[in-house]
Order: C-alpha cells, then structure tokens, then sequence
C-alpha cells in the first residue's frame, strides 16, 4: 500500500528529473558546437527514456488516459531505449538477445546505409560503417552504441529522411517534461554541458568489421566486443563528462543517480558474461573481467542487500520493506543512502561511486587495448 511519504518520494524524484533535463537542454541550446550537442543527445537519450517511461508508469496510476497523448511509436522508443540501460540484465534479451540484436539489426543496417555506395571496386575498401567519438581521448559513444541506445529501430533511424521523425519524438519527450516543470528558462544551476571544451571532442568514422576484430575478446566473438564498447563507452561518458567537476559536498539527484545506475548495470553485466559458461572469454578477457567486479568498490555497489537502492533509482518507487518513519526529504536520496550503505555518508558515496567509476572505466579500456 502507497503511504503519502512513498508516493512523495515518487513525485521527489520525478520533478528532479524534469528540473535537471529542463537545464540540461537549456544549457545545450546555449551551445553553438554542433557535433558536441549530437554527441550529447546520442549519450544521455536512454536517461531522457528512462525518465520518462518510468513516470508515466506512475503517472498512469492516477491518469490512466495519458499516454493517449503520445504517438505508439514515442512510447515503444521510450521503452526499447530505457530497456536498453539493463545491458545483459535485460530479462527479455540476456546476453544472446543482445548479441542477437547487434548482429541482426544494428550491424546489417549500418552495412545496407554506408557499404556498398560506390561503384569503383577500389574504394570499397576505403568506406566506412561505424563513428566513433571521443572526449579527452576517451570514446564516449559510437553510431552502434548509438543506435542501441536511443530505441529506434534501426533501419529506419538510418533513413535519409528520419530527421523529422527523429525530431518529432523529442519534441514529443519535451512536451512530457514540460508537462513536470521542466523549463528552459530556469535560472537553476548550470549542468555539466557547461563545462565541457568542445575542442577535445573528436569524431573518426571506421570499418567496423575491423574495429572489432581488435577490441576486447579478439576477432572470434565481434558482437559480444561491440556491447563491451558500449559499456566502455557508457562509463567514459558518465565518469569523465558527466561527473567531471562533481563536488563530494554536494550532490545533483539526477547526476548521481545516472552515475550510479550506469556503474551497476555494467558491473552485473560483467559479472553475468563472466559466469555464464556459454560465452567463451579467452584468459585474457576472463581475467579483465574478473579485475572489473572483484575490486573492494565493486562489490559494495554489486551488495546485493543495497539492490533495493538500484530499484528506487530506476524506478521511483521506495522499497517497499522500508520503514517509512525513517525517509527524510531533508537529506539526499531521502536518507536511504544510510540505509543500503550503512558505512557512508553522502560525500562518501559520492566518493565511491566516482572512484569505482574511474577504475572500472580505466579497468575497460585496458581491457580493450589487450586484444
């Protein structure tokens, strides 16, 4: 049974959510860089999703007529794309959903749009099919990891003509924001988008059937490397664009709470492909990936006991074990840090999470760089 104080900490939530993407996007139309506000838009699109599937699920408990006032396909993209955070923790694909998927859909689509348009045998093989980007030398997202993320279909995303469609769903997301006090004239504090030097943002676009020969777990196992790029990515992204500047006093709800919910996903997603015998690892992976979620850090954020914690985040709801009389909407996250991690206090946390982040970054690009 929802109390006041559950349902309080559900709305807490969701109004910190439209608050931050509200200056986000206020700060990214300030910018005038155009390949830093795509690269952005490519990298926090499955966070817009998730915040948005997830309140409407809220929402529609009270309202159960609103999601009529979003096209099917707005609605099937915010939930392909928030499922898409899960990574091997995903219940519907696992790891053989996904990897099926980059090798049925994402990989085929990017080949049929950007292989194969040029009649002079000598330079197919000077074409290309996958983008990367990075910030400070570091990939922050690909057009696969992309394409993963933001829950088109990917055959249509690719279309010459998708711009408007694209643009038409978003507006659709913005609308629904708005909707929560989202507001492009906020005078609230700047987001990270400030901070960032569009000057050390690259972009090189690549063979991908190349790339990922030479990537993580060798030339026998492409799609499994191209959903290890994409953790690798996620967390350079998080860690040294979104995090980059973080204060241990004080602490953005939403900032934290996609730093923390994009280390736990990869880090079960690791330690699932690692125990899972169906995956062959070669000795050079198995034991990179057994660095990655053996570390003192890892295994507090991976505490089963603090999984509860994860659930809130993700979606809104206080466990439902919680003792009520003990949420403070005084303190961050409602106090429930002390509860799920009874030896830190907010700068703590803030603490772990930064430093499992950065090593667990670091920890991926060996990885990668071992092949």
């Amino acid at each position: 049974m929802e109390t006041d104080t559950h349902i309080s900490v559900i709305w807490s939530g969701i109004i910190s959510d439209a608050n931050y993407f509200g200056r986000y996007t206020r700060d990214i139309l300030s910018s005038s860089d155009e390949l830093l506000t795509s690269v952005l838009a490519f990298c926090m699109a499955p966070y817009f999703s998730l915040a948005m599937h997830e309140s409407l699920q809220k929402i529609q408990k009270i309202d159960p007529g609103i999601t009529a006032a979003f096209s099917k396909d707005t609605l099937d993209i915010s939930t392909r794309s928030r499922h898409s955070l899960k990574l091997f923790e995903d219940t519907k694909r696992g790891i053989e959903g996904q990897i099926r998927y980059f090798r049925e859909e994402i990989f085929p689509a990017h080949s049929a749009r950007f292989l194969g348009n040029t009649c002079l045998p000598w330079a197919r093989s000077l074409e290309t099919d996958l983008g990367l980007y990075s910030y400070g030398g570091r990939l922050v997202t690909t057009t696969h990891t992309a394409t993963y993320h933001l829950g088109f279909e990917p055959v249509k995303l690719l279309e010459k003509e998708a711009g408007p469609h694209i643009r038409s769903v978003f507006e659709e997301y913005g609308a629904f924001f708005g909707s929560l006090g989202a507001n492009l004239e906020d005078e609230g504090a700047d987001t990270f988008v400030t901070s960032l030097s569009a000057s050390i943002l690259h972009d090189e676009d690549v063979r991908s059937s190349k790339y990922y020969r030479q990537v993580f777990n060798g030339p026998e196992t492409p799609e499994i490397n191209a959903i290890l790029t994409t953790f690798r990515a996620l967390l350079n992204f998080t860690n040294l664009v979104l995090l980059d500047g973080l204060q241990r006093q004080h602490v953005e709800y939403t900032t934290l709470k996609i730093a923390y919910l994009s280390l736990y996903q990869v880090l079960r997603s690791v330690h699932i492909l690692l125990k899972d015998p169906s995956y062959s690892l070669t000795a050079s992976s198995a034991e990179s990936a057994a660095s990655i979620v053996g570390s003192d850090s890892a295994k507090e954020i991976l505490n089963p006991n603090a999984r509860p914690f994860r659930n809130m985040l993700m979606h809104y709801n206080l466990p439902p074990k919680t003792d009520a009389s003990k949420v403070d909407f005084s303190r961050p996250f409602f106090g429930m840090i002390a509860e799920y991690f009874p030896d830190y206090e907010i700068g703590d946390f803030i603490e772990l999470v930064r430093q499992c982040g950065y090593m667990t970054a670091g920890l991926l690009e060996q990885w990668a760089e071992r092949c």
